[in-house]
């Protein structure tokens, strides 16, 4: 099953009563300007922060281990009057703050720009920090056969899970006695090591999913240099590794049929469906247990290669896709399509979550800059144990606990093996779990949502009842991590709590959501079912938008795919956004275009300038706007036409 990843979010104005925050007359360093340049601050690339790079013990708890570790912070100074440094601590464990720092930054409210210095960074062993990496042995776990339902099938996921764990450390070539010291208990002695060098004394957290992690273990280390705390996606750390994947696991199974349900009650999705959602997705699961599918996937040459789509990637791609409304939409189409004998919109998502080239097969190599699962289990491995003995005694004890699971919850039990590769991890787990946290003095606000799977929302609730000053707002549906998705209720709520001190009105907040956003109908087969021009080309628009290899494209590598009734896409990078290039590519029989498309990030719209043949030759101009507005002109058959939505 693919390791949870998480990639989110952003900031925040207004409701709320106003709270004495002794911190804002903390001491504050004459220049950060200055500070950052004695620090050796460089700019980060292709970024509008400032990076700095930190030499620090590998071992922050041992004077006689002399090792050390380089670990990177940028920065991007506040714009106006400075109020202090805002630290965002990402999700994972695995991902890279610096990768997203400028796009969190830019949907952050201006005025928490204004006043915090906002921070990002690499955790020790993330890319610019490490770049613990090991593509090649995820792509064989995580495709792997998961199922622990036989003695035989028991075995073997052992077996997976020692194999992985072995090949991982030796794909990273990094000495692996150095692997116990990358736990969140190390990472947060790094954080310490730049507010000192810095000067502050105190800081101002946010942690989304495994960040809450992060920022809890400060706050419970260093309390007195915190002066609020935001959870978003919470763990609750008091729960052993397995309780927390016992809860996990039953998110994910309620989430999936909370989606599944969702295209019930859509009529576009509803209708796509050739069986009823449920029904059918259940039936899909007992065929690919069965024997598997056999799935013609076309290439961008133009040929079609036979490719196989298997039971595993079915629960990869659901457990990924759930994590959010328009990836549940997503795989809804997917399934949709598979519904009706099309099985390439499922195997194209198992290979935008594999990281995997379409066309060959291999692993792309810049798809794992951001994100590394080999430091997911260098982090989790040295957060949680799950040690009763020898790895064999440990396993044996990890797959007993998972019996409740197979017996109880029908699909995607998977999930709750996630953390099986760590009794063969090289770690220095914890005994004991952590006391509740407390956070006393320190205003808090969890956040969650109730269709989140990743971090079920009664692991906020949990930590919410137990701190001291502490505000619960919770999304009905959405996704996992709710602030900076552009929804005002938590990001007002967030932007008040940092810029004015201000706490909400209640201290259980409820915001409106959804499961899964509005289906985009999928093309028919035949060109002919359209009743005009326009209909096609938004059923293309649909078609490339939601395309997996679009929709989870990387901004900068030139892709290429290969159109579903022949042709060819190409997706890459503009001045002013993306660009595309369209050869005889059709999405519906008898509707081929060739041409170009741009997708303008500033004014938000989509063209296709576009000639097309196949019913009718033409030469037409399309355009989506941000509002969902289309008009498409031009010639179409002997007619010159102008039609909009």
């Amino acid at each position: 099953m693919r390791a949870l990843k998480i990639f989110l979010c952003i900031l925040v104005v207004g409701l709320c009563t106003v709270f004495e925050n002794t911190a804002s007359a903390q001491n504050k360093p004459d220049s950060i300007s200055e500070i950052l340049e004695a620090l050796e601050g460089y700019p980060c690339p292709d970024s509008d922060f400032t990076c700095v790079t930190l030499t620090v013990p590998l071992d922050h708890f041992s004077s006689s281990d002399e090792r050390t570790l380089d670990v990177v912070f940028g920065v991007l100074p506040a714009s106006g009057e400075r109020k202090g440094m805002f630290v965002t601590a990402t999700g994972g464990p695995g991902s890279s703050g610096l990768a997203s720092a400028d796009s969190y930054a830019a949907a952050m409210d201006p005025t928490i720009l204004e006043h915090f210095d906002i921070v990002f960074f690499d955790q020790r062993g993330a890319y610019q920090s490490g770049n613990l990496q090991c593509p090649e042995a995820v792509t064989e776990f995580y495709s792997a056969d998961w199922s622990a339902v036989t003695a035989e099938e028991e075995a073997r996921l052992i077996q997976t899970a020692r194999t992985f764990a072995e090949d991982c450390v030796k794909e990273m070539d990094v000495d692996p006695s150095t692997l116990p010291f990358y736990g969140t208990n190390q990472a947060i002695e790094d954080l310490e090591v730049l507010r000192q060098a810095i000067g502050d004394d105190k800081l101002w957290l946010y942690g989304e999913s495994y960040g809450t992690q992060y920022v809890q273990t400060y706050t419970t280390t260093y309390p007195d240099h915190v002066a609020g705390l935001i959870l978003d996606g919470t763990v609750d750390l008091t729960m052993t590794g397995l309780e927390y994947y016992k809860e996990q696991t039953k998110a994910f199974y309620d989430v999936l049929q909370q989606t599944l349900e969702a295209c019930r009650e859509d009529s576009d999705c509803n209708d796509a469906m050739a069986d009823d959602p449920t029904v059918f997705y259940d039936d899909l699961m007992a065929e690919l247990r069965a024997s598997g599918l056999s799935i013609e996937f076309p290439l961008p040459s133009g040929e079609k290669a036979i490719r196989e789509f298997t039971f595993s990637d079915l629960e990869t791609i659901a457990a990924s896709q759930v994590y959010s409304e328009g990836g549940r939409m997503m795989f809804l189409r997917a399934l949709a399509a598979a519904s009706q004998g099309d099985g390439v919109p499922l195997l194209r998502l198992a290979y935008a979550n594999y990281g995997l080239d379409p066309e060959t097969e291999t692993t792309i190599a810049s798809a794992s800059y951001d994100y590394s699962d080999a430091l997911f289990y260098a982090v989790e491995c040295n957060d949680y144990s799950y040690n009763v003995g020898s790895p064999e005694e440990s396993a044996e004890a990890y797959i007993r606990a998972g019996d409740e699971i197979e017996e109880t919850i029908p699909q995607l039990s998977s999930i709750f093996y996630g953390d099986l590769p760590c009794v063969f991890w090289p770690s220095n787990p914890p005994e004991e779990r952590p006391a509740p946290l407390t956070a006393e003095g320190i205003p808090t606000l969890v956040l969650g949502a109730t269709a989140d799977p990743a971090t079920p929302v009664e692991n906020g609730k949990r930590v919410y009842e137990h701190l001291e000053d502490g505000y619960l707002i919770t999304t009905q549906g959405g996704a996992h991590v709710i602030y900076g998705r552009g929804d005002s209720c938590p990001d007002d709520i967030v932007t008040a709590f940092l810029v004015d001190d201000e706490r909400p009105d209640a201290r259980e907040i409820d915001c409106e959501g959804e499961v899964a956003a509005p289906f985009a109908p999928i093309a028919p087969r035949e060109a002919s079912s359209f009743g005009d021009v326009l209909e096609a080309l938004d059923s293309a628009y649909n078609e490339i938008y939601y395309l997996p290899e679009y929709y989870y494209w990387d901004y900068e590598t030139l892709t290429l795919v290969g159109c579903p009734f022949g042709g060819l896409l190409a997706i890459g990078p503009s001045s002013t956004g993306d660009q595309l290039y369209l050869s005889n590519c059709a999405f519906s029989e008898g509707f081929n275009m060739t041409g170009r498309g741009e997708y303008d990030y500033e004014s938000g719209d989509f063209t296709l300038n576009v000639h097309v043949s196949g019913l009718e030759d033409g030469s037409l101009y399309y355009v989506q706007d941000i509002e969902g507005q289309s008009n498409v002109s031009g010639t179409y058959g002997s007619e010159e036409i102008d039609l909009s939505s």
